[in-house]
């Protein structure tokens, strides 16, 4: 006696493909909402540094970093005072900070000191892409107090913020939203990254335009 075989319904198979619909559409609007967040987050970053910035230049006359008085803390390491934040946004900044620690680092532990940012120390914080949050005047490089450095792949030579290691599509939303979308152009520059929180100098030159194939990533550097 054969036994009749029994395969799935056209209104099971309905019911199956409209859950497996749900559970796509559910984690891409997940993964949108993630990327919309860290868009939010990282121009909150940009903004807030630049407000604290501002803020302590109000406050004390000097830029942080280089503000020849923060030694009016306790533990406080002054810096030059000769106009410049001098470093590397990616130097590797220290917890504690030490007179030879760069004006860079200092930036941050000046700030923090002064109750502008949260936390201690000179460490630069981390973006939501694991990218430094760091400053830097022009190339970086260090120059004579009388000279400003030249300028360098972002066309800057005054000081600039500096978050890397964002993707593609965050940089240019980024981009787009704060400034022009070029990234050789405007108060928003990108440098194209082919390593991890890459040095900003002479180097390197911002690309054309933004490339987005869901593998390129940028650092974004904005002027004060």
């Amino acid at each position: 006696m054969k036994r009749q075989q029994q395969g799935f319904t056209l209104v099971e198979i309905a019911i199956v493909l409209v859950i497996i619909g749900l559970l796509l559409s559910g984690i891409l609007k997940g993964q949108a909402m993630i990327v919309q967040a860290t868009i939010k987050n990282t121009i909150a970053e940009f903004s807030g540094v630049a407000a604290a910035y501002y803020g302590y230049n109000d406050r004390y006359g000097a830029l942080p970093g280089d503000d020849p008085k923060a030694n009016r803390w306790a533990g406080g390491e002054a810096g030059t005072g000769d106009g410049v934040v001098a470093g590397t946004y990616n130097g590797a900044c220290p917890e504690t900070v030490l007179a030879a620690t760069s004006e860079t680092c200092k930036f941050w532990d000046h700030l923090r000191r002064a109750g502008f940012v949260e936390g201690m120390g000179g460490r630069q914080p981390i973006n939501a892409s694991t990218g430094f949050i760091g400053v830097q005047t022009g190339d970086g490089n260090a120059v004579p107090a009388s000279i400003l450095p030249a300028p360098g792949p972002t066309g800057f030579t005054g000081l600039m913020i500096c978050s890397a290691n964002l993707p593609d599509k965050i940089s240019i939303s980024i981009d787009t939203q704060m400034d022009d979308g070029v990234p050789g152009t405007g108060m928003m520059r990108g440098i194209f990254q082919t390593t991890s929180n890459p040095p900003v100098t002479n180097a390197t030159a911002p690309p054309g335009a933004y490339a987005e194939t869901g593998t390129n990533t940028y650092a974004l550097c904005r002027a004060f």
